[in-house]
């Protein structure tokens, strides 16, 4: 078997629905598997996918056994040559995993293929590719932006569309041969938060590998899906940390108190921005053929809605007032859509992937805040 897609889930069933019907695309004409693992969700995702998906592998587990352990539990029973672990807030391409793939065969000594991720608005996400989280570069990090030229926490010498060497790639998306992973010894599973992914990729290149970024190849993810938020998460961050320094460094007691009142300042400034996302949407559209739909939705949500089409939205900067574009996955490819995403990162568009058979609309319209889901 070529490829096991790995999804972690935990409370996002609207979104890990979104993403099981964009992967369940990708993989057609692949020897592939999908593993969900639930680590105790308290809505109803795993009826979701036993009813939805029944293809799909499920591991339920009966506790939150976090991020580690869950992948862990996963990789142990797949069989692909290359597992992708992904998360349960993203959308790919019907070519993602064709174009990963071959990617990945044509680099001998790879380690970990991470791509380009892009949030809800289209906008790119720079953790796509980071260098790894020295002193110097934790400590510029914290310190602000005039600061990345000394020591860059982003990979800044790739451009986004590029591709090349990177130590470091964000969980959303890592795609590793099994035996690679096997021989790192998985996630450690003393992290059951943050940090886990920034312990494999230095592990993977300790071990003498290479980790390669993908630039040509988009994934959506609604990174506001896993925001920190309060105290308990923060707390996880910072040991996370801790454990990473602890493990790889020498870390100092000043060091630690250093990264401690970095990641307070951080999260304080995220929260403070969170509370202002509410966009007054005067108007929406809907890329689709089904003519009941615009009435549907307005009288949902009470907003005007009218059919549009591809390209009147693709890149659309001349728009005067916010406004919310549905797009029907049942019309247009998930190529297609993220194409259309992406091209309006600066425009005053926001999007809706309105599921097929569903009676739901979601998306999100910043990167640090909560993802929006619509009942229609």
């Amino acid at each position: 078997m070529q490829l096991s897609v790995i999804i972690l889930n935990y409370n996002v069933r609207p979104f890990l629905d979104l993403c099981l019907q964009s992967v369940f695309k990708s993989i057609e004409g692949l020897e592939a598997e999908i593993i969900v693992v639930d680590n105790n969700s308290p809505d109803d995702s795993c009826e979701m996918v036993k009813t939805n998906y029944p293809q799909a592998q499920l591991i339920e587990n009966k506790d939150n056994v976090g991020f580690s352990k869950a992948n862990n539990q996963a990789v142990a029973i797949a069989k692909g040559e290359y597992v992708c672990i992904l998360n349960p807030d993203t959308v790919v391409s019907e070519t993602t995993f064709v174009n990963t793939l071959q990617k990945a065969q044509l680099l001998p000594n790879l380690g970990i293929l991470g791509v380009q991720l892009i949030d809800g608005k289209g906008c790119f996400l720079p953790e796509s590719k980071r260098n790894l989280p020295t002193l110097l570069v934790s400590v510029g990090k914290i310190l602000g932006n005039r600061f990345q030229k000394v020591a860059p926490y982003y990979v800044n010498s790739i451009d986004k569309d590029q591709e090349g060497k990177a130590s470091i790639f964000v969980g959303a998306f890592m795609l590793i041969k099994r035996k690679v992973y096997q021989e790192a010894g998985g996630f450690d599973e003393r992290y059951f938060m943050y940090g886990e992914d920034i312990d494999l990729s230095y592990t993977i290149e300790k071990l003498g590998y290479e980790n390669y970024y993908y630039g040509s190849e988009k994934v959506i993810h609604f990174k506001g899906e896993s925001t920190m938020k309060d105290a308990v998460y923060r707390k996880r961050f910072y040991g996370a940390m801790k454990l990473f320094y602890k493990k790889h460094f020498k870390a100092s007691y000043v060091f630690n108190n250093i990264i401690f009142f970095g990641i307070q300042l951080i999260s304080i400034f995220k929260k403070s921005k969170e509370e202002t996302l509410d966009i007054p949407f005067k108007k929406a559209v809907i890329l689709s053929e089904n003519k009941d739909l615009p009435v549907l939705i307005k009288q949902k949500t009470g907003v005007f809605t009218s059919l549009t089409t591809v390209n009147e939205v693709y890149g659309n900067t001349k728009l005067k007032f916010p406004t919310l574009c549905y797009l029907d996955v049942s019309q247009i490819s998930y190529s297609q859509a993220i194409l259309l995403v992406q091209s309006n990162c600066h425009s005053l568009y926001c999007f809706r992937f309105l599921l097929p058979n569903r009676k739901i609309a979601m998306g999100s319209d910043t990167s640090i805040g909560r993802g929006q889901v619509i009942s229609l």
